[in-house]
């Protein structure tokens, strides 16, 4: 970890350590990254005895993925404290990615980013971001390891939930050793992968399984940009009678065609698409993602959009082919 990256945790932890209430927060749609940095950090800080709260924004909805955690924390968005002592924000790369909370965020006496994306230019009063960890959960490790608080089971699950799931199963390329010390030390105290894999990664309703074989079907396959891509149709939904957050890793099925070199997964939503992104290393997806106006890494990103979907495809063919 650079110096200045353990320069800003002290700063923050300094800072948290002599507040006595958190107000906790994560992004839009959380995923296990965000939810699970979230509710690790307040678990801990509940431990030591600090008033803690977490929320994200609407819809406000556990994916059922997610269910084995903790949640005590957590408090729907319209309960969100204005005006709190202090407000820490995970996974966060822009405030509109806060929804409705973005404003109870902003009026915090003091407000803690902790974030790993490259697309993250700072804001809040004391930011703690740094591109190359792996997993935001990584940083509240620290954070709550600068603070010299205790992690629990409890704690130690979530927080082995975000790096399991922002690393791939550790097999994505953020995977460093740095990464495994720190899953390590966490399964020490009591975090159980097994339960992480089978909830995240073994456990669909079985109308997965009739999406997928829709939007695989679909499929197509662009071999001079070594790209893959396939929709997922209000319709094949409905049909299934599952929700859109049982079909996250969908994209996954995709990416695993040797020829995609890139890969989306492009879901219908209410108002236009969401746009799900891949890549083996060579294609930044990131940048994709941030000219549709959303964000994340290198490997792995998003975005949402109005635009019909031959404009979404033909977009990303665009940076595909300039890139």
């Amino acid at each position: 970890m650079k110096p200045e990256i353990e320069t800003a945790i002290r700063r923050a932890a300094e800072a948290i350590a002599a507040a006595d209430s958190l107000a906790v927060t994560c992004h839009v749609n959380p995923d296990g990254d965000a939810l699970g940095s979230a509710l690790g950090f307040a678990l801990a800080a509940r431990a030591v005895g600090k008033k803690a709260v977490v929320s994200f924004p609407s819809p406000f909805v556990v994916p059922e993925s997610y269910r084995f955690l903790d949640t005590s924390p957590l408090i729907p968005p319209d309960q969100f404290p204005m005006g709190s002592e202090m407000v820490v924000v995970f996974d966060v790369a822009s405030p509109d990615r806060l929804g409705e909370l973005a404003e109870p965020a902003r009026s915090a006496e003091t407000l803690i980013i902790v974030d790993h994306h490259v697309t993250n230019s700072g804001f809040g009063d004391i930011t703690v971001i740094d591109p190359e960890a792996s997993a935001s959960a990584v940083l509240a490790y620290h954070l709550i390891r600068a603070l010299d608080w205790p992690i629990d089971e409890a704690s130690a699950t979530a927080l082995h939930l975000g790096i399991v799931t922002d690393t791939g199963r550790f097999q994505y390329s953020n995977t460093d050793g740095e990464t495994l010390r720190v899953a390590a030390d966490l399964v020490d105290i009591g975090a159980k992968p097994e339960i992480i894999g089978q909830s995240v990664y073994e456990s669909t309703p079985f109308g997965y399984l009739q999406v997928s074989s829709a939007v695989l079907g679909r499929a197509v396959l662009e071999e001079d940009l070594g790209f893959v891509w396939s929709v997922v149709l209000d319709a094949d939904v409905a049909a299934a009678g599952v929700r859109k957050d049982d079909l996250d890793s969908l994209i996954d099925d995709l990416r695993i065609a040797r020829e995609a070199g890139a890969a989306a997964l492009i879901k219908e939503v209410p108002g236009g698409f969401k746009v799900s992104l891949r890549s083996r290393g060579v294609a930044d997806v990131g940048a994709i993602a941030a000219a549709g106006g959303g964000g994340g890494h290198h490997n792995a990103s998003g975005f949402s959009t109005s635009a019909p979907l031959d404009e979404v495809v033909e977009m990303i063919r665009s940076h595909l082919r300039s890139g």
